[in-house]
């Protein structure tokens, strides 16, 4: 299909999906995601070489604002918890997934861990939307979660990074050069962001988006992967976030309206539904086992540190999105896993972020803080 019709029909899509995402009340990833599948499966289109390098901007531009979004006063209020409880988050259903994939369903070695990478995550996106929706961000419980689920991310990242990094000089480069410019990152940044911020040009955003690109050549370069690097370097920024909170709301704004649906479109274009129905046993196995491997390395820890939440904990725990479809399309776009193996992932991957966030929300949702309830009150006072 010409690039201009194909242009035009994903940005009708990425309208469409926000529409429907507002009125179903679901993340706006998943139904960008489902109509990828519409797309790929009914409307013809095949991801253009230009969609392939934007989507790709997409995925490390989400993996840098998920790192902005942590808290990293709230990451050491809550180390000891978040720790234990994000470490076994990730390491159970990682290695469940390996074992499984590879000594039942005989996948590759490389191609079972993808299945790991992409299994073992835990949304934060989605995370974050229901703590936020529930009025449960600056909770107890709601600070144990995120902390939580950036030690998983975290786990995620470095296992994708490592495991596929194709050891050289230059990946050592890659490493040092990155390292540099995440420890001097939060020192001039914010000197730049003072001096040339709040212009309707955005010199701040770009000098970011300039920084993103330089990540994904140094990782092209040095036979690597940047989402680490660039996981981290949100990090190191997200006190700065937070001091220029117009900032993050821009950033934001220009990420999900127009950068970042296509990453997750052209990864429901890659999914063929006649193989997912064609392993649709094989599917419902996986999300068995990472269903499986998350209450069995998150519940006894939830139950110790958030006993009377400990099943919301564990439920939201078990939610994947960004990090399991980026580790997927990482996967396929290397050569590591087959076209259905990377369209029974996603599908999983979709699954495990609408069951466990619809069964914690419906019956295990905590009560909100006491704090919280009186402000809607107030607000419901001044409606009236």
């Amino acid at each position: 299909m010409d690039p201009t019709y194909a242009a035009a029909w994903v940005a009708l899509l990425i309208f469409v999906a926000s529409v429907l995402s507002v009125e179903a009340a679901l993340s706006a990833a998943i139904i960008e995601i489902a109509a990828g599948v519409v797309a790929g499966n009914w409307l013809g289109l095949d991801p253009a070489p230009w969609m392939d390098f934007v989507a790709g901007f997409g995925g490390i531009l989400l993996t840098f604002l998920a790192g902005a979004e942590v808290d990293p006063k709230m990451l050491r209020a809550k180390l000891k918890e978040s720790l234990l409880i994000g470490g076994f988050s990730f390491l159970a259903p990682y290695f469940a997934a390996i074992g499984y994939c590879y000594w039942v369903a005989h996948w590759t070695w490389p191609a079972s861990l993808i299945a790991g990478c992409a299994l073992s995550t835990t949304s934060l996106a989605v995370v974050y939307a229901v703590l936020v929706e529930s009025g449960l961000t600056d909770s107890n419980i709601g600070k144990t979660m995120m902390a939580a689920t950036f030690v998983t991310d975290m786990g995620t990242a470095l296992a994708l990074s490592v495991t596929f990094a194709e050891w050289s000089v230059r990946t050592v480069w890659f490493l040092l050069i990155s390292a540099a410019i995440i420890a001097l990152a939060p020192r001039y940044l914010p000197r730049v962001f003072q001096r040339y911020g709040a212009r309707v040009i955005e010199p701040e955003i770009k000098l970011l988006f300039f920084l993103l690109f330089v990540f994904m050549a140094l990782g092209k370069w040095g036979q690597s992967h940047a989402v680490l690097s660039v996981f981290v370097l949100g990090l190191s920024l997200a006190k700065m976030f937070r001091e220029h909170i117009e900032l993050q709301r821009k950033l934001r704004v220009i990420a999900f309206a127009m950068i970042t649906p296509f990453f997750f479109i052209k990864g429901g274009m890659n999914v063929s539904l006649p193989e997912v129905l064609a392993n649709w046993e094989l599917l419902v196995m996986l999300l068995g086992v990472k269903t499986a491997a998350k209450f069995i390395g998150v519940w006894p820890l939830a139950k110790r540190y958030a006993n009377d939440h400990a099943a919301y904990l564990t439920l939201l725990m078990s939610t994947g999105l960004t990090f399991g479809t980026i580790s997927a399309m990482y996967g396929l776009q290397a050569g590591y896993i087959s076209s259905s193996q990377f369209s029974v992932l996603v599908a999983v991957v979709i699954g495990t972020a609408i069951v466990p966030t619809f069964v914690a929300q419906r019956w295990f949702s905590p009560d909100l803080p006491e704090q919280v309830q009186e402000e809607l009150l107030a607000q419901e006072e001044e409606s009236i």
